[in-house]
């Protein structure tokens, strides 16, 4: 084989391996291995904590709804972390007389991790649970996060996301339905079989002792479950526990916001070297490799591809395939300029495939720059 055709045919079983092999192995795994969902009664004392920067036009509903949700009153309490807002939201919450809500004021403007390190000192609950603003919750959401606890070697239990396009309009609403369900299904996989290696970050949940600080510029949800799991915690995906999240509304938004969390989340696993060590951790090891480390790779291996197979052109096989691979591309250039969704939905997952990449190729670049994303803004209005 010439070298174009070992990067041609090399760079495609990878690809093939991260989105379509390591799922359909997981799942292979996970038939030998039945799991029965715990009974919703077991009910801890719970301390949810929701970060917040100038969330004046949602905090009240956030406040309200978590309020509403089925667990005994006295055995939750709402932490509202202001990590340096400048609006109305600090004013919202003080307004609150129920003595379940309290406000902390983090100052310095540090970013969402540093206010989680800061509200979990003064939390009183067995459990924390970790939310954001905007995040609705399933009626009986943290009943089912909290019934996981009852097993003393459960440390952190994870939602699901649940994705709407609520206007239908999004460029980015089918491609982020579709990956987080399949998101979705490879966590049901990998907790059925032992452990998820990382949470969904509007609706995950810590047992209290086996929370640990972590540093601001990496992501809570990927890296607090890799510290759960070194202190010989198991962390698991509980299906029932919907948040229900609105989907990005533009290009831009999706794609910037991929960036930030790409590049928190390559520095978090490199503060934890010991788990990329097969010979170490062996089953999270490889999790992280094929779910984590190999997915933020997918561009570099789309480029060698593409480049290998216009080397190949001249070969009817790959010249069919260069030709499908420019009529993908051209899709995304098109759903770029026109809002060719509106067409016929399925038209606009090329964008967003192509967008998630584009921020983890960009990502990597940052984190080599040594650039590191702290705070956040706010998009909503």
């Amino acid at each position: 084989m010439t070298l174009a055709e070992i990067l041609f045919w090399g760079s495609l079983a990878v690809l093939f391996y991260v989105y379509a092999g390591y799922p359909l192995l997981l799942a292979a795994i996970a038939m030998f291995v039945p799991r029965r969902p715990p009974q919703a009664d077991f009910t801890p004392r719970l301390s949810i904590l929701i970060a917040a920067y100038n969330e004046q036009t949602g905090i009240r509903r956030k406040i309200e709804q978590t309020l509403a949700l089925d667990y005994p009153a006295d055995l939750i309490e709402i932490l509202v972390l202001s990590d340096g807002c400048t609006d109305q939201t600090d004013a919202i919450v003080e307004s609150f007389r129920d003595p379940r809500v309290r406000l902390l004021q983090v100052s310095g403007r540090k970013g969402k991790t540093n206010a989680q390190n800061e509200g979990v000192k003064i939390a009183h609950g067995d459990v924390l649970i970790f939310s954001d603003a905007t995040t609705v919750y399933h009626p009986q959401a943290l009943r089912y996060l909290a019934s996981n606890y009852a097993d003393a070697k459960v440390g952190a239990v994870s939602g699901r996301y649940q994705y709407f396009d609520s206007a239908g309009r999004s460029p980015m609403g089918l491609g982020t339905i579709a990956f987080w369900n399949y998101e979705n299904f490879t966590k049901v996989m990998q907790s059925r079989i032992r452990t998820i290696s990382g949470c969904c970050g509007c609706i995950y949940s810590v047992r209290r002792e086996a929370y640990t600080p972590l540093a601001p510029d990496v992501i809570s949800d990927l890296v607090q479950p890799l510290h759960v799991i070194r202190q010989g915690y198991r962390v698991v995906f509980e299906d029932r526990a919907l948040a229900y999240e609105e989907t990005t509304q533009s290009t831009a938004e999706e794609f910037w916001m991929r960036v930030r969390v790409v590049t928190r989340g390559i520095r978090g696993l490199l503060s934890v070297p010991t788990l990329l060590m097969p010979w170490r951790l062996g089953w999270v090891s490889f999790q992280l490799w094929s779910h984590k480390l190999l997915r933020w790779l997918v561009p570099f291996f789309l480029m060698i591809l593409l480049g290998s197979n216009l080397f190949l052109w001249q070969h009817s096989f790959h010249r069919l395939f260069l030709q499908a691979q420019g009529v993908f591309y051209a899709i995304t250039l098109l759903g770029l300029l026109l809002p060719v969704q509106r067409l016929w939905t399925p038209l606009g997952i090329p964008l967003y495939f192509c967008t998630l990449n584009a921020a983890a190729f960009f990502s990597v670049i940052e984190v080599l720059r040594g650039k590191r994303y702290v705070v956040w803004e706010t998009v909503r209005t």
